[in-house]
């Protein structure tokens, strides 16, 4: 499966995130895209770092954006993975909303693991974040959860094979100090579940976590050039599971309590 993971420089201004995304799509379909994947809240910017106030979203203006979209996945083919806010009544979600090659919205994953401005902003999801694609078992995690392997083995135990975490961890000032310990979080869970992990972040300021692709042994297949848009393309096949990978995988399952063929 061609998976494409596009980073621009998320903001407030919904139209202008609109027509990043545009680009993606229209880049990511001349490479035969399958399923496309966005940063952490791309289509309105996360609060309060891309956009100042949640209250202030215009919801009727982002929805009919996520509408276009929906036709933008169908007239490609293409399955897309859209960072957004979700509004339920008097609650904000911070998700991700798996569309498919039909146009129709499938999944939202939203976040669960929340702290620091999710708390003053969004209310904590409740969804396992693992869907299906084509003959893939795939799953979702959004930034701060890459800190928490339980959140991963979750996945691990659903039997995924390919995970993607949507960033939008970036600050004023670089620091490539922090980017290099969520690049090496990454790594871990990638090969702790034996799971290929793919990530995408936001570059609206210096970027503080990669957008990168790690195979489930926790090799660094590919990485966006830092601060810069950047459209990474990567062919994923389901991994060969040898004597070794087939031992790492049996003795997790085992510890886990988990009785599964193999």
């Amino acid at each position: 499966m061609k998976i494409g993971i596009f980073q621009f420089p998320g903001s407030s201004n919904i139209t202008e995130n609109y027509k990043h995304i545009v680009r993606a799509v229209t880049e990511a379909a001349k490479n035969k895209v399958r399923l496309l994947v966005f940063q952490e809240c791309a289509v309105c910017g996360y609060p309060p770092v891309e956009t100042p106030e949640i209250k202030n979203i215009d919801f009727e203006l982002l929805n009919s954006v996520i509408k276009e979209i929906q036709l933008l996945a169908k007239e490609n083919d293409m399955y897309i993975a859209l960072g957004t806010i979700r509004k339920e009544l008097s609650k904000y979600y911070n998700s991700l909303l798996l569309i498919n090659s039909d146009g129709d919205i499938i999944g939202d994953y939203d976040k669960r693991i929340l702290w620091g401005w999710d708390l003053d902003n969004f209310t904590k999801g409740n969804k396992q974040g693992v869907y299906q694609i084509d003959d893939i078992k795939v799953g979702f995690r959004i930034c701060y959860e890459v800190k928490f392997p339980e959140s991963f083995r979750e996945l691990f135990k659903s039997g995924v094979e390919l995970c993607f975490v949507s960033f939008c961890d970036v600050l004023e000032n670089d620091s490539i100090e922090r980017y290099n310990i969520i690049k090496s979080a990454l790594v871990t869970r990638a090969l702790e579940n034996t799971m290929n992990v793919i990530s995408v972040n936001s570059i609206s300021k210096y970027q503080t976590a990669p957008t990168t692709v790690i195979d489930f042994n926790g090799i660094i297949i590919d990485e966006a050039p830092r601060n810069q848009e950047y459209l990474m393309v990567y062919d994923y096949k389901s991994p060969i599971i040898n004597f070794k990978t087939k031992g790492q995988i049996q003795n997790s399952l085992e510890l886990l309590g988990i009785a599964r063929e193999i």
